[in-house]
């Protein structure tokens, strides 16, 4: 394991010339808060954080919004400023060295890190209606479709699953609503459009499998650092409700799955939650009190987080106050909105009798913050004006050869690498064609096409006759007859067609199914039931 800048048991944020000011390992589940404007320095603290939680040996999650915090993968180098307060502060006498650390790409989109899946079931209908914006009505007709799917064991694996339960839902709502009530099918529908939208964001690469064990987050490299977890959210920011969303799932799913630990030496992992507003932004008020819950809670697990935003004010007060660690950098006060910000981010720290904290907010120039944290006793420190201490690793972001090397070697991609696509809701309700005489009346649209394009004469072959083609309804007898044999091939969802995917999706590993029935309505965490 290496060891944090300056002392073995502190993590050095910043000096100035009468003090250094460092946060306390053991205090460092408590959260904390880095807050500032555009360019006043945030991605800098963000990384001296993670490299000295990485040093200390504790894993971490971040997200990157703008790509240049890949730069951690990389030694790092000198200039202007970083040489002027290496020397200022001797740093270098006291362990300041450039070089890399052990990280773990990860994309959504499959596109600049390992792909990140999780499953509808896993998500669960409360936070799936988040991403979705739906009205209370329409989120009630959603947490119908979750409790049918679990009470009949179909699992709600990807958009197309869900799609189907609907589907089944509102065909079989006579029978349904006897036992939840109402279903309205101009919710469904809402519901159903809303999916559509979900799609052209990137959800079918998002929903599906294999999804993602938190337990690969929490790892050490081969020397005993933590591993640094970087997120490319620079496509993600464009979907704010799925990001959000995505990383209030972790968080549920850390709080329900991890180990009560007590007090520790250091945490057992730390998160960072960028652009914090997108989560805070139209909260409910149900919503709010969850994620208050969450964060006084999760502590007890081991688990530090850090909300990066602009302004303390876009943190909830309930949320804000169990933040014991601050870092603040400039806030511009230009006009009365700004001004009120600047004066709630003043109110946020332990007055330092030498200067006046809100005035001194609106002057810092970049690098420069207000920091705060919490002493032996838990209590805050005066807070303190001090330069943040420069980053060890590469500062920006690294060349996409080197990215998709670092990517090519992990021992994580053979897990993640390739999406499968195994039975569930869409298959299982595809396997009833047979007790309806009518097989074209319940069969999925997709394959009733696809199945119509394979009955036509194959293109003439000068001097071959042109193979026999076999009929819609033999053709359907075949994928039934293959779905009801039960064989145990598993199809890959880019390269595979839609009647291959019935065919060879009909039964899967057992480990497979024994999993999914375990997490099934169990797993979704604070968020996963309505009540």
């Amino acid at each position: 394991m290496g060891e944090a800048m300056y002392a073995e048991d502190k993590i050095l944020i910043g000096c100035n010339e009468n003090t250094d000011v460092f946060l306390l390992p053991k205090l460092a589940n408590r959260h904390g808060l880095i807050a500032g404007a555009t360019g006043t320095g945030k991605t800098v603290t963000l990384k001296v954080l993670a490299e000295s939680f990485s040093d200390l040996g504790v894993p971490v999650f971040l997200a990157d919004m703008k790509g240049d915090i890949s730069g951690l993968a990389k030694v790092g180098s000198g200039n202007d400023f970083i040489t002027k307060n290496r020397e200022r502060y001797g740093l270098d006498a006291k362990g300041f060295k450039f070089k890399e650390y052990p990280v773990e790409f990860w994309d959504l989109f499959g596109q600049k890190g390992l792909p990140v899946r999780v499953t509808l079931s896993e998500m669960g209908p409360v936070l799936l209606s988040k991403i979705l914006n739906l009205s209370e009505a329409q989120s009630g007709v959603l947490n119908i479709v979750f409790r049918v799917a679990d009470e009949n064991s179909l699992p709600i694996i990807d958009l197309k699953d869900l799609k189907s339960m609907i589907n089944y839902v509102v065909e079989n709502k006579a029978q349904i609503e006897g036992q939840y009530g109402a279903i309205a099918e101009k919710s469904a529908n809402t519901i159903l459009r809303s999916l559509i939208t979900l799609e052209d964001q990137g959800g079918n690469d998002f929903f599906g499998e294999p999804a993602l064990e938190l337990d690969d987050f929490i790892q050490v490299d081969d020397n005993g650092n933590g591993v640094i977890n970087i997120l490319d959210a620079q496509k993600l920011t464009m979907s704010p409700e799925i990001y959000s969303t995505f990383l209030l799932w972790m968080l549920s799913n850390l709080f329900e799955k991890l180990p009560e630990v007590g007090d520790m030496d250091k945490p057992k992992f730390v998160f960072f939650f960028d652009e914090a507003h997108l989560l805070f932004d139209d909260m409910s008020p149900e919503f709010g009190k969850k994620i208050e819950q969450i964060v006084r809670l999760i502590r007890s697990k081991g688990v530090g987080v850090y909300f990066i935003s602009q302004s303390p004010a876009d943190i909830p007060d309930d949320v804000l106050a169990q933040l014991g660690n601050r870092v603040q950098h400039a806030l511009h006060a230009y006009t009365p909105k700004d001004q009120k910000a600047v004066k709630v981010a003043a109110e946020t720290f332990r007055a330092n009798p030498n200067f006046d904290t809100a005035e001194v907010i609106s002057n810092l120039g970049i690098g420069q913050a207000l920091v705060s944290v919490l002493d032996e006793k838990g209590v805050p420190t005066v807070v303190e004006q001090v330069d943040i201490v420069p980053p060890q690793s590469h500062i920006g972001a690294i060349e996409d050869d080197l990215r998709n090397q670092l990517i090519d070697i992990s021992t994580l991609k053979s897990k993640y690498g390739e999406a499968v696509d195994a039975q569930s809701a869409y298959e299982m309700l595809l396997a009833k064609i047979d007790e309806n005489p009518n097989i074209e009346s319940e069969v999925a649209p997709e394959v009733i096409e696809e199945v119509k394009a394979q009955t036509q004469p194959a293109p003439e072959q000068p001097q071959q006759e042109a193979p026999q083609q076999p009929g819609a309804a033999d053709l359907l007898g075949g994928i039934l007859g293959t779905v009801l044999e039960g064989q145990t091939k598993k199809g890959k969802r880019a390269k595979k067609t839609t009647t291959q995917k019935v065919v060879e999706k009909a039964a899967t590993q057992a480990a497979t199914t024994v999993t999914r029935e375990v997490s099934k309505g169990i797993i979704r965490g604070i968020f996963g039931q309505m009540k």
